[in-house]
């Protein structure tokens, strides 16, 4: 049951509070500039933009379940999982890239949709949520696509999803204050170890549906010490999506990705010779925007 829970629950929470984060800062901003009557549209964007969400995840759903042929799902899954992992990095290095400027840049597209219209209101709030919630929703479906039950995947990812959504809550309350540049770069450092997790086994993937080579050339056996069906094979499988026999094709995927993603997640950090507070002490992304807006 709770088969890749932990990793779909960070997946729900670090990308959850991100779209929650966003539609904060816009009803804080509204509320400050005594424009409540607003609020409602970006509601009915916000809605919008999670239905639509919901409906991407059941539509690759039950488009990868009704290909005809072991090896055309195969196929498919491989191809999401890797589109997956880069959309998921590119949102990471963009998330520290561009945070210190979120907010004026969300408060400046609100400002400028109010003078628009009631529609543009809520079509403003729709593509600033349904971005993350269709990359959320591609990530979450290859993470869970792996897994040998559908329970613990979608658990963990609604509890996260409902952890993000309080979190964001409280910090609009001015109910807890955290560090979120280091929730971030802690929680962005767990996703690129569980997008190298995804990444891998998408390349396995295509080795069972034909497309690469070396499906039963093995980097390492350990079944033995490790069998897949103990408590802490489940386990490994689930956090890491580590794999007792792992094919050559998938250990290099592996490395490649995760060797390099990392160290230059890290890197800034020791380029600047500041005091990383984590793996990295990037900008912090919407950090206290939440309040800042609110006063």
């Amino acid at each position: 049951m709770l088969d890749y829970f932990f990793p779909n629950l960070l997946i729900g929470l670090r990308e959850g509070l991100e779209a929650a984060l966003v539609v904060s800062i816009l009803v804080a901003y509204l509320v400050k500039t005594e424009r409540k009557n607003r609020l409602p549209l970006v509601w009915v964007g916000v809605g919008a933009a999670v239905a639509l969400s919901v409906a991407f995840g059941a539509f690759l759903t039950y488009a990868v379940t009704g290909l005809d042929t072991f090896k055309q799902q195969e196929q498919a899954g491989g191809v999401l999982s890797i589109v997956a992992v880069g959309l998921v990095t590119w949102m990471i290095f963009w998330m520290r890239r561009t945070a210190r400027h979120l907010k004026t840049d969300l408060t400046g597209k609100l400002e400028a949709a109010l003078a628009m219209g009631a529609g543009a209101v809520a079509l403003m709030a729709f593509l600033a949520v349904a971005r993350e919630g269709l990359e959320t929703a591609l990530f979450f479906f290859s993470a869970a696509q792996q897994a040998d039950s559908e329970v613990g995947p979608l658990l963990g990812f609604l509890v996260g999803i409902v952890l993000a959504c309080a979190l964001a809550f409280a910090l609009y309350q001015g109910a807890v204050r955290i560090n979120l540049s280091t929730f971030f770069t802690w929680t962005g450092a767990g996703l690129v170890v569980v997008a190298a997790g995804i990444f891998a086994y998408g390349f396995h993937d295509l080795q069972e549906a034909g497309i690469l080579p070396g499906l039963n050339s093995l980097a390492f056996d350990v079944s033995a010490q490790v069998p897949p069906d103990s408590w802490y094979g489940t386990l490994l499988k689930g956090i890491f999506n580590f794999q007792p026999q792992t094919t050559t094709v998938q250990a290099v995927a592996w490395a490649s990705y995760l060797v390099p993603v990392l160290t230059f997640f890290v890197w800034p950090s020791r380029k600047l010779g500041a005091k990383p507070s984590g793996p990295a002490t990037a900008s912090p992304p919407e950090a206290n925007t939440v309040e800042a807006v609110a006063r």
